[in-house]
């Protein structure tokens, strides 16, 4: 089987990280985000996948060379010269997707963060016969998003209703699809959807079924969901991996800490925080639903919440960062240093506090 991840455009809304990589090879408790997506399709079979990408293929191929070899699967570019939305890269892929064998494909959005049920997803795509099956799930305020209308019963697809004013549904895209190769006869090498132009014909030939996402789900691609879907994760973890987590005195709740990482005595660590590779945690520190990411050092009695510190960063001494701080890679905070809401760009050094919520350049 092939799978096709539809990597896209520039991350601006994970910006400062994205500064530094493309935005699928930020770190997600512990590991490239795009990582959690190609080792959920290796565990059920898929041998070659195709990266849909249109910003910086060379770093991204350059570092997925590595996990090409240690997962033993094939990962290969296609790359966009213009945007062609969500749907375009099919068709630009095609070559690559579609073989003699006539099997189903997988596409996923890289920013989408579940537990991948993708073997039950084939089961159910075999049983209903239809030409698409897409994986949905239930959000509680719908009217943010393309709601899908479906049959309980069956799965069969009626419609697509776009930001609903009135409910008619609770069940959203979740960016997980199963496809036949026919499907690619329906789009264009062009900028176009495919939940806007191509599913909804799908829909109304009654080919379309969607299957309710077990467990959680989340879009991680700015901050506030990067947050969420980190405690989103960590609990799927205590419940399906609880060996993986964290234990000890000094943890409360979940927390995922890199074998290489160090922590001082006398630290409170949780809950909902993931500590990357190389990190040092010195004594006395606090740190609550954060990221942390590799070779940063926090030093100590430092107390960090809400906010994700980029890679190779330093914490001073008493400092204080929270309330959705974001640091880029390589980023200096001083001793006693306050951040409230601070987004700092990569290799700066911050001296004084940041008192409101502001871009530091």
């Amino acid at each position: 089987m092939k799978a096709l991840i539809l990597v896209g455009g520039f991350g601006t809304r994970l910006r400062p990280l994205t500064l530094s990589v493309p935005k699928p090879l930020v770190d997600f408790a512990n590991k490239p985000m795009i990582l959690h997506q190609i080792e959920a399709l290796k565990a059920i079979g898929v041998e070659e996948v195709v990266l849909a990408i249109n910003y910086q293929p060379e770093i991204m191929l350059n570092f997925l060379k590595e996990f090409e070899k240690k997962l033993g699967i094939k990962i290969t570019c296609s790359q966009e010269t213009e945007p062609l939305g969500t749907a375009g890269p099919l068709a630009l892929a095609r070559n690559k997707l579609v073989d003699d064998s006539g099997e189903p494909f997988f596409v996923l959005n890289s920013d989408v963060i579940s537990e991948y049920p993708l073997k039950e997803m084939i089961e159910f795509h075999k049983s209903h016969g239809g030409e698409a099956s897409i994986m949905v799930t239930k959000v509680d305020e719908p009217s943010k998003y393309g709601v899908v209308v479906m049959e309980e019963s069956t799965g069969k697809v009626e419609k697509f209703v776009e930001k609903p004013k009135l409910f008619v549904g609770n069940k959203i895209n979740a960016g997980v699809y199963l496809l036949n190769p026919s499907v690619l006869d329906r789009i264009e090498l062009r900028p176009t959807s495919i939940e806007k132009e191509v599913f909804p014909k799908i829909a109304a030939e009654q080919k379309l079924y969607a299957m309710v996402l077990p467990g959680f789900w989340m879009d991680i691609g700015q901050p506030k969901d990067y947050i969420t879907g980190l405690r989103l994760y960590l609990s799927s973890l205590r419940k399906n991996s609880p060996s993986m987590l964290a234990v000890g005195s000094h943890i409360v709740g979940n927390v995922l800490v890199d074998a290489t990482a160090k922590i001082g005595e006398g630290c409170l660590i949780g809950p909902d925080v993931a500590i990357g590779p190389g990190c040092v945690v010195e004594s006395g520190v606090r740190l609550s639903r954060c990221t942390v990411m590799r070779g940063t050092r926090i030093k100590k009695h430092a107390c960090i919440s809400s906010s994700i510190i980029g890679w190779h960063s330093t914490v001073g001494q008493w400092a204080r960062v929270e309330n959705m701080t974001i640091l880029g890679e390589d980023v200096h905070v001083g001793d006693e240093v306050y951040s409230n809401g601070g987004v700092v760009l990569p290799h700066k050094e911050i001296k004084s506090s940041i008192l409101k919520p502001e871009i530091v350049m």
